[in-house]
């Protein structure tokens, strides 16, 4: 019989519902019931397409005996961490708190009856093995100490709230300096993995911000070592495996130093932010591949993972049971649909070693298909491709969440803006996206974080919504010089400062956890960092004080900026932004739209652009003009002039 959560919109929430686990949605209901029963609270952590919150539910939740004493002692909540994004941030920083280092998902959390947290982890396996504590054991644990009244642990729980509150913390404020860069690139060298690129050994995550922020400063600077970390990074990511050759696409994570064995699941961020980079890398470093990769993740995600002009969140790892499924290829199966659709036996066996498909297979006896680096794709790439996209279509896709989310929507949308600035086709395709996004979670005004498809939003907005939909509206605007876009940035950013800023800290909601917004970047680039993004724009293209609360973020969270740069790369990148200072171009609407092609080109990585009145093209800094040039050819030339005195 179902649970509570079978009433549920989200698809993670209604992959538990047939458990025997009697889980509550978070609810006042939840809180209550454990109040007047004296009961601890378990509060799970997941999202639907998690590889390892699939284990710990078939192990752990589907576990009859396990739920039986759950449900005896115990008031068990699911939480979704993409719709409440709040709730996971909040319960993240107790997993940091207690076990001095970063947690993750599924986030096992418990909680006294009134809800103060004192233990956490992540995955918990049924019982106790290789010297990690079972779920049975640790729950009768619990149950015995909550039961008992155990001094210490409602103690402990008092603690923790108490220095969670966030104005136990202290501010300190010290001077940012363009040497910053120095220390950035240092750090940034120290964590970087030379073989193969990124910024560690395994697991290996993209690092999208440290990878912009690099390449900016490889724009202002030159500086040779940050443009090995990049292009070495970018081209040995995208050659295969944590890449899909297939679809197209990233999936999260390698496990392997090689960028070859992935989690395979699929995030809306993850493709957004790569989309954006590998656009704006191929631009500046004339690289056609990169620019490739973009469009295919631009593709990819249209083919997949769109309707009605909306984005879902995720896809799956996991399809018929088991992770990959839907990804691999076993060699008799690709050698024999080669010879099928044509090609020589000899000519198959030579495309299957260049793929390094093999007999014995590099992922569990089958083939995650790849390319080793310098090889470029050879001429029968595609032919090839349209073989494996036939074998795919046989195979159960992994399941889709089809949620609607602001800020991952947003970061899509910023990634094909970037990418029209190479093929004004999606442009337009940006504009659609970002037009069906205000008509979804916009529907009267007031900005929503998600929603399931088709259903009617009822999660308000957080920080990180208000920060990455401002500046896909800007991006709007510097592609369509479309007034409406600019005025809509403001207004985001204008409720973003009455709601949830004070005196240069922002908060990432005030609800029922007063959370602080991350300037560090995890996942995907931390709301502080892309606030500021959002206000400096604003501050060069509509009115400078918004410069001035960009300024007054940079000073609160400075001294830990100036100490770890690295722990900070969106913040670092745009405090660097604020030293050196915006540029930006103003010309009448024509002229911009004509001179596009040649505003791309602009190495200072700086550079807006303004439709104005003016019959030619005024070069501008924050405080005044600098040039003003009759030709779309002089713009480029004149700002590389100017850069050697910023």
């Amino acid at each position: 019989m179902p649970n509570r959560l079978a009433n549920e919109d989200s698809p993670y929430l209604q992959q538990h519902k047939n458990n025997p686990v009697d889980w509550y949605p978070w609810c006042d209901e939840a809180f209550a019931r454990a109040r007047d029963e004296k009961r601890p609270i378990f509060i799970s952590i997941g999202y639907s397409s998690c590889h390892w919150c699939h284990v710990m539910e078939h192990e752990v939740f589907e576990n009859e005996a396990i739920a039986a004493y759950l449900n005896e002692h115990f008031i068990s909540i699911k939480v979704d961490r993409e719709e409440r994004p709040d709730l996971d941030k909040y319960y993240q920083e107790v997993h940091q708190l207690l076990n001095r280092r970063a947690g993750g998902w599924p986030a096992s959390i418990f909680c006294t009856p009134d809800n103060k947290p004192f233990y956490a982890g992540t995955y918990i396996p049924p019982t106790t093995r290789d010297r990690m504590l079972g779920f049975t054991e640790l729950t009768e644990i619990i149950a015995t100490k909550v039961a008992e009244g155990d001094e210490k642990l409602f103690q402990n729980a008092d603690e923790i709230q108490n220095y969670l509150k966030p104005e136990a913390r202290p501010k300190e404020a010290t001077v940012l300096k363009p040497s910053l860069a120095t220390g950035f690139v240092k750090q940034a060298l120290h964590n970087f993995e030379s073989t193969h690129g990124g910024f560690s050994q395994q697991p290996k995550f993209p690092h999208t911000s440290t990878l912009n922020a690099l390449l900016d400063i490889v724009l202002l600077q030159n500086d040779a070592d940050a443009k090995k970390m990049v292009t070495q990074t970018l081209s040995t990511m995208h050659r295969g495996g944590m890449y899909d050759l297939v679809d197209g696409g990233f999936c999260r994570y390698s496990v392997d130093p090689e960028w070859l064995v992935p989690h395979f699941e699929k995030m809306t961020y993850d493709n957004g932010l790569l989309c954006e980079l590998y656009a704006r890398a191929g631009r500046m470093f004339g690289d056609a591949s990169y620019t490739r990769t973009a469009t295919e993740i631009a593709d990819f995600m249209a083919a997949k993972m769109q309707e009605d002009g909306l984005f879902y969140s995720a896809s799956d790892a996991d399809s018929e049971g088991e992770e990959g499924t839907y990804f691999i290829v076993a060699y008799d199966v690709a050698r024999a649909a080669l010879i099928e659709d044509g090609f020589a036996e000899d000519d198959a066996d030579a495309i299957l070693e260049t793929l390094h498909v093999t007999p014995g297979g590099n992922f569990e006896g089958r083939n995650i298909l790849w390319l080793s680096e310098p090889v470029e794709r050879p001429e029968w790439f595609a032919p090839v491709r349209d073989v494996f996209l036939r074998l795919r279509t046989e195979r159960e896709y992994p399941f889709i969440d089809r949620k609607i989310q602001t800020s991952w929507n947003a970061m899509m949308i910023r990634g094909l803006f970037e990418l029209g600035k190479s093929d004004p086709t999606y442009i337009e395709k940006a504009v659609t996206a970002l037009k069906a996004l205000q008509g979804f979670l916009m529907p009267d005004g007031t900005l929503y974080h998600t929603a399931l498809i088709h259903s009617t939003p009822k999660i308000g907005a957080f920080l990180e919504d208000y920060a990455y939909l401002g500046t896909a509206f800007v991006k709007a605007y510097e592609a369509t010089y479309d007034e409406t876009y600019l005025m809509q940035a403001q207004q985001t950013a204008n409720r973003a400062l009455e709601t949830l800023y004070d005196s240069g800290r922002w908060y990432f909601v005030r609800g029922e956890f007063v959370t602080d917004a991350d300037p560090t970047d995890s996942s995907y680039p931390g709301s502080v960092g892309v606030m500021v993004d959002l206000l400096l724009s604003l501050g060069i293209l509509v009115e400078e004080k918004y410069r001035h609360f960009a300024f007054k973020t940079l000073e609160y969270y400075s001294a830990r900026l100036a100490k770890t740069p690295i722990y900070f790369p969106y913040l670092f990148n745009q405090a660097l932004r604020y030293l050196y200072e915006d540029l930006v171009v103003k010309a009448d609407a024509e002229r911009l739209a004509s001179a596009a092609g040649n505003i791309s080109t602009v190495t200072y990585p700086y550079v807006h652009v303004k439709a104005t009145d003016d019959n030619s093209y005024m070069l501008c800094g924050v405080q005044s003009c600098f040039a003003q040039l009759k030709s779309a050819d002089e713009i480029a030339p004149t700002i590389k002039e100017k850069l050697p005195a910023l």
